[in-house]
C-alpha cells in the first residue's frame, strides 16, 4: 500500500507540473485548471489510505464542510471579486500548514519525544508556523483592502517598519530558542508574533501594489506547505510546495519589474499614500458624451481598448464585449492593451475579459502593443489609470517614474471612462487626463459602455 500512495503522489506531481505549464497561456489555461485539479483528487484519495490514520470521523468532516464551501464559492463569487478570493485561499493555505506543523509539534509533547526530535525537524516545524501565520493575516489584510472592508491606501503606523523589524526580529529569537529548549510555549509564541507580523507586513502596501502582494503571498503559502512536507516526510507536499513557492517567487518578480520596483519598494515605499493635491486650475478638461464617443468611435479605423479596475468594479466586461461586437461589425480594428498590472492580481483583466467571451487573439501584451499606439485613431481607456499616466516617463518626483506604462498618450485621440478626476491607488495625478487629445467621460463605466453601443446602432 506505501508504495502505491508513492506511485500516486508521483502522479499528482506530475499532474502539477502539467498544470503550471498550461496555466501559463489563457488558451490551456482551463484545462490546466482541470489537471491541477485532478492532481489534487489523486493525492487526496492516496492520503486516505495512509496506515497512519486510525479515524475518519474528522476527516470526513472536513471534506464535507470543504466541498461545500469550494462549490459554493464557485457558484457564487463574481469574478470581479477573483483578486480577493485567491488572496483569502493564500491564507487558508498558510493557517494548514501552521497548524499541522504545530499539531505535530503538540504530538510529540504528548509523546514526550519534542526534545527527541532532529534539529532539522524542529527547524522545519519553526518555518511552517513563521511562514504560515504571516501567509494567514498578511492574506486576510490583503483580502479586506480588496473587499474594500478597510482602505486600500497604505496604513503607515508611526515607526511602522521599524516595529515591522522588530517583530521579525522576535520571530528569529524565538526559533532559535525553541531549537535549544524545544519548549512548546515557544513555539505557540512564534505563531503570535508571526500573526502580527503578517498585519504589519500587508498594511503599508497601496492597492495598486495588490498583483505583487498576491503573488508574494501565494509564494509564502507554497512554502509553508513544503516546510510541512519535510515536517511529515510527505513528499507530494514538498514537491507541490516548493512548485508553488518557486513559480509565485517568479511571477512576484515579473510584476515587481513590470512596475520598475523591487519587491522589497512594494513591502517598505508604502506607495500610494495620501498626497497633496496637485494645482491644477490652469489645466483644462475636455468631456465629453456618450453619443459625442460613438460618433468619434464610428469613423475611427482603429481601435484600442485599455481595460482597468474601474472596468472590474463596474463588472463591465460584458458591455465591453458587446462595443466590440458592435465596432467589428462596422470593419473596425479592435485590440485590448493589457498591462501586466491592471487590476488587483496578476492575469486580473484576461480572467474578466475571457469570462465575457473576448478572443484570446485580441489580447495584447505592453510590448507588443505600445508602438503601435501613434498609429491608433481611438485608445479606450477604461477605469485604468496608474498604468497609464505619463508621469512614470516624464517626472522623476513621481513614486512612478521609470515604471513601463501603455502609451495611451500617443494615439490621436484617448478617451477615458472613469467616475471622478480622483487619482489611481498611487495617490498621483494623472496628466493624461489634462492632454489636449484627451476626452474624459464620467459616469459608471457599464452604463457608459452601453449607451456607447446604443448610440453606435443609430449612426
Amino acid at each position: 500500500m506505501e508504495a502505491l500512495i508513492q506511485i500516486a503522489y508521483l502522479a499528482a506531481s506530475i499532474c502539477f507540473i502539467i498544470a503550471i505549464k498550461l496555466l501559463s497561456s489563457p488558451r490551456t489555461a482551463r484545462t490546466g485548471n482541470l489537471v491541477g485539479a485532478l492532481g489534487m483528487l489523486t493525492g487526496l484519495i492516496a492520503t486516505l489510505f495512509h496506515q497512519s490514520i486510525l479515524r475518519y470521523e474528522w476527516i470526513i468532516t472536513g471534506l464535507g464542510i470543504g466541498t461545500a464551501l469550494g462549490a459554493w464559492m464557485a457558484l457564487t463569487v463574481r469574478m470581479t471579486a477573483m483578486p480577493q478570493m485567491v488572496a483569502l485561499l493564500n491564507g487558508f493555505g498558510g493557517a494548514a500548514s501552521a497548524l499541522v506543523a504545530a499539531a505535530e509539534a503538540q504530538r510529540a509533547v504528548i509523546s514526550e519525544t519534542l526534545s527527541l526530535l532532529s534539529p532539522f525537524s524542529l527547524t522545519t516545524i519553526s518555518l511552517s508556523v513563521l511562514i504560515g501565520s504571516i501567509t494567514l493575516t498578511g492574506s486576510l489584510i490583503a483580502f479586506a483592502k480588496l473587499q474594500e472592508l478597510i482602505s486600500g491606501r497604505p496604513l503607515l503606523l508611526p515607526a511602522h517598519h521599524y516595529q515591522s523589524l522588530l517583530l521579525l526580529v522576535g520571530a528569529l529569537i524565538l526559533t532559535l530558542i525553541f531549537l535549544q529548549q524545544t519548549d512548546i510555549a515557544l513555539l505557540h509564541g512564534l505563531m503570535v508574533v508571526s500573526l502580527v507580523l503578517g498585519i504589519w507586513i500587508t498594511l503599508p502596501v497601496g492597492g495598486a501594489d495588490m498583483p505583487v502582494i498576491v503573488s508574494f503571498l501565494n509564494s509564502l503559502s507554497g512554502l509553508a506547505a513544503a516546510a510541512t512536507g519535510f515536517v511529515l516526510e510527505n513528499y507530494l507536499l514538498i514537491i507541490s510546495g516548493t512548485l508553488v513557492g518557486a513559480s509565485g517567487l517568479i511571477l512576484t518578480q515579473i510584476m515587481s519589474k513590470a512596475m520598475n520596483r523591487s519587491l522589497w519598494n512594494v513591502l517598505f515605499a508604502a506607495v500610494g499614500k495620501s498626497t497633496a493635491p496637485t494645482a491644477s486650475a490652469e489645466k483644462t478638461v475636455r468631456s465629453t458624451t456618450a453619443e459625442d464617443t460613438a460618433l468619434m468611435l464610428g469613423y475611427a479605423k482603429q481601435v484600442v481598448i485599455v481595460p482597468g479596475y474601474g472596468m472590474a468594479v463596474a463588472q463591465a466586461q460584458h458591455a465591453v464585449k458587446k462595443l466590440m461586437d458592435a465596432l467589428v461589425q462596422r470593419d473596425i480594428e479592435v485590440r485590448f492593451a493589457i498591462h501586466p498590472v491592471a487590476g488587483r492580481m496578476p492575469g486580473h483583466m484576461n480572467v474578466l475579459l475571457a469570462e465575457a467571451d473576448v478572443p484570446y487573439d485580441s489580447l495584447y501584451e505592453m510590448e507588443r502593443i505600445n508602438n503601435d499606439f501613434p498609429q491608433v485613431d481611438i485608445a479606450l481607456v477604461i477605469g485604468a489609470n496608474d498604468v497609464v499616466n505619463p508621469a512614470a516617463r516624464k517626472d522623476p518626483s513621481s513614486p512612478l517614474y521609470g515604471m513601463p506604462i501603455l502609451d495611451v498618450d500617443k494615439a490621436k485621440t484617448v478617451i477615458v471612462l472613469k467616475r471622478s478626476m480622483n487619482p489611481g491607488f498611487a495617490g498621483v495625478e494623472n496628466e493624461l487626463f489634462y492632454q489636449p487629445n484627451t476626452y474624459m467621460l464620467f459616469g459608471d463605466a457599464r452604463q457608459s459602455l452601453e449607451k456607447i453601443v446604443e448610440s453606435l446602432r443609430e449612426i
